[in-house]
């Protein structure tokens, strides 16, 4: 879908909200690419290394779920910002790992945080795309709705959806769940988003057969897979996401009268570290303002943009003028430009498997 700059998506503005917090949880479990040599051998392994850019990632054991991790982030992100858990009005969690297919596992967090019973509390079920698109949907409950404070959870334990026998799934991706506090505030900056779909890419990124729709008969590559394992065309997602990503940065930079020079950082979502340095190319972005972590904790999906702020630490904390990004599976994606007037947190927690 090879579409002008003013077509990526609508752009949409948000007032009143202010970021005051990240903290980002992975399980203390690492596991580096030796793992797979056995398996795929040690010239593929550092072929595909190489490709992605991932040396390592962080995997959640059997019982650990992306809730898991997102509650041991928020409960210190509260404590930190010292929150009252009855002075939070939303917590909106961003996942397609959720605990159950029912309830909403964000009810299920609502109690595990003791949060008050006038607490808005849904899932949202998004990947790649889903920071930024959590971001937005958490900003406009805040603005003008009466709503003060949001929490939202974001993350994925996606280790639990690839093959082991798939080279391609099993070593890109790693486990991650977040927690970001955003506040009503007048004296903050507006935030500028872009948002955009295209659906006819569902089969290139997908876990054909995990709920309703048992299979894509059509489609042989899909009939293949196994049963509730993530299917992956590499080479169609790259594709998608080279010709989309730069004009979608750009337009999101035009609307918020922004020049990308300017700019402290673009957080993209950690794809694959070559396609991120190929994008930053066309968009002349200099080194220092394209962090990337993808190198030791694999793909995090949704997880990926905050667990970058907390894995630069203060570093983080100085970042004014930015753009968030996130694009891959449905196909959709999105860009946020904002001002972040100092966070007041921003943590990396590890979690016991």
């Amino acid at each position: 879908m090879d579409v002008p700059v003013t077509e990526v998506g609508k752009a949409l503005s948000v007032q009143n909200v202010a970021l005051r917090g990240i903290v980002s949880a992975v399980p203390d479990t690492v596991v580096g690419n030796a793992v797979f040599e056995d398996k795929f051998g040690a010239k593929a392994v550092a072929e595909i290394s190489r490709m992605t850019g991932v040396q390592s990632r962080r995997v959640s054991s059997e019982n650990q779920t992306t809730a898991d991790l997102s509650e041991a982030a928020a409960r210190q992100l509260l404590e930190k910002l010292q929150w009252a858990p009855d002075s939070v009005d939303a917590i909106v969690f961003v996942s397609q790992t959720p605990d159950y297919r029912l309830p909403a596992t964000a009810c299920a967090l609502q109690a595990r945080l003791q949060l008050s019973a006038h607490c808005a509390a849904f899932d949202v079920n998004l990947g790649c795309s889903g920071y930024v698109y959590g971001l937005w949907i958490a900003s406009k409950l805040i603005d003008g709705t009466g709503i003060r404070r949001v929490l939202l959870l974001a993350g994925d334990t996606s280790t639990k959806l690839v093959n082991p026998e798939d080279r391609a799934t099993a070593m890109l991706f790693g486990d991650a769940g977040t927690a970001t506090a955003l506040e009503f505030d007048e004296s903050a900056a507006p935030c500028w988003y872009v948002l955009g779909t295209d659906g006819s890419g569902e089969k290139n990124l997908i876990v054909p057969r995990s709920q309703y729709r048992t299979a894509l008969p059509s489609d042989e590559k899909l009939s293949a897979v196994l049963p509730d394992y993530l299917y992956m065309d590499g080479a169609e997602v790259f594709n998608f996401t080279i010709r989309s990503v730069p004009p979608l940065v750009n337009q999101v930079l035009k609307i918020s009268k922004k020049d990308i020079s300017a700019l402290t950082h673009v957080f993209f979502h950690q794809a694959n570290a070559f396609m991120l340095k190929h994008i930053a190319k066309k968009l002349s972005l200099r080194p220092e303002q394209f962090p990337i972590n993808i190198d030791r904790f694999g793909n995090t999906s949704s997880a990926s943009i905050p667990l970058l702020l907390a894995s630069m630490g203060d570093d983080a904390k100085a970042a004014r003028d930015v753009v968030m990004t996130g694009f891959g599976v449905g196909y959709s994606w999105a860009a946020v430009q904002l001002t972040m007037d100092g966070l007041q947190v921003c943590d990396l927690l590890e979690v016991s498997s």
